[in-house]
């Protein structure tokens, strides 16, 4: 019987949005026809423990790698053939093609007879710099697919690739589970343990880093204050960025108005979602363009949840939105914009309400997992 190797550093219980991509991909593949090879999420009694009881509880094969990041080193690579023809898989999916894509060539010299690479939003970085763009080029040589998010991740990815490889790319962003996230996600519940069931709410679900733009929500806040007294920003997730953020709140003298829920866990996620009235990442590009927004997922979770949104314009995060109809793109890094829009919503609430159903109808259309997995199926 045929099988798939995944071949990944990306996948939990280390969190984050490629993980969640891979694995929700991987339950919706035949269990029995999936074998994944992917790196140690963090050395030590507790991560190996967390990663045990992760790896115990799903429907297919895990193998661990003893590093925490797999490159393409003789070593992994002579793993990954070892796997392959042990489990007798004649397909692999890079779950990120820089730089796993590399060994493709040794996994075809080993027997795979389809080799399907992902992009992300770093691959598109890749393609600025003169060197990993050759390593690109290469990965697009030796694989038989590189997927991509969405236009802008193809446009500057093919840019590097020869014209045949560009010509083989097919669209796999990530999707989202509508029945999990959807309007009675539970919200009230998470508005009232947090005192605001009478408050208008902006939140916003993400890591905290400086690309995600929550300082520019903070920033917006005195001007959405005046018009609308009792909203307030709820920051949902933990990062690096949490305690400039926090300052940064009481020097505007918004602390009051912003919340920050820390980390939490996955299944709570939907129910903090729909604690909002809107949705707000005004993400923004950074560092000449190599730090960039591949898709944003956490659009679409919204969206299904049947929020409108307000999505910064970094990269491929205008893939996730229908401007003027599931909500509105604004510059990343504009206060003023950022306001002018939410302050908009939050005054509307017809407004929001046709927002929110044509984005929870665009997400039931295109970005049901389903239909995502069908497609990499065909690829596979």
């Amino acid at each position: 019987m045929d099988k798939t190797l995944i071949v990944t550093n990306d996948f939990p219980p280390r969190p984050g949005g490629i993980q969640a991509f891979l694995h929700n991909m991987a339950l919706r593949l035949d269990p029995g026809r999936v074998v994944v090879y992917a790196s140690t999420w963090k050395r030590g009694a507790e991560g190996a423990a967390a990663t045990a009881a992760f790896d115990a509880e799903q429907p297919f094969t895990v193998v661990r790698d003893r590093t925490t990041m797999l490159l393409p080193t003789p070593r992994v690579t002579r793993r990954a053939t070892e796997l392959l023809r042990a489990h007798g898989c004649s397909s692999v999916w890079f779950g990120a093609a820089a730089p796993l894509g590399l060994m493709g060539p040794a996994l075809r010299e080993a027997g795979a007879r389809r080799l399907v690479a992902t992009t992300h939003g770093h691959e598109a970085a890749w393609a600025q710099l003169p060197a990993s763009r050759q390593l690109l080029r290469r990965i697009g040589e030796g694989t038989d697919t590189l997927t991509y998010l969405g236009e802008y991740t193809r446009s500057r990815i093919a840019a590097a690739l020869s014209p045949a490889a560009a010509a083989r790319m097919v669209q796999l962003p990530p999707g989202v589970d509508e029945k999990t996230f959807r309007p009675d996600s539970g919200g009230d519940e998470v508005r009232a343990r947090l005192g605001l069931t009478e408050r208008p709410v902006v939140v916003c679900v993400s890591r905290l880093v400086p690309r995600k733009g929550q300082d520019t929500l903070i920033l917006a806040m005195p001007a959405i204050l005046a018009a609308q007294p009792d909203a307030v920003l709820l920051i949902v997730g933990g990062g690096p960025y949490e305690d400039d953020l926090r300052k940064l709140a009481a020097r505007t003298r918004v602390a009051d108005s912003v919340r920050f829920t820390g980390p939490v866990p996955w299944s709570e996620l939907p129910a903090h979602y729909g604690a909002g009235d809107v949705f707000a990442m005004p993400c923004r590009t950074r560092r000449g363009g190599l730090d960039v927004e591949g898709l944003g997922i956490v659009y679409l979770e919204a969206s299904a949840t049947g929020l409108p949104v307000v999505a910064g314009d970094s990269g491929g995060a205008p893939d996730a939105v229908l401007d003027g109809e599931t909500g509105w793109v604004v510059r990343g890094g504009e206060p003023g914009e950022a306001a002018e829009r939410i302050t908009a919503l939050l005054g509307d609430a017809e407004l929001r309400r046709r927002m929110g159903e044509r984005g929870r109808a665009w997400v039931e259309e295109k970005w049901r997992w389903d239909l995502l997995a069908d497609r990499l199926r065909e690829l596979l």
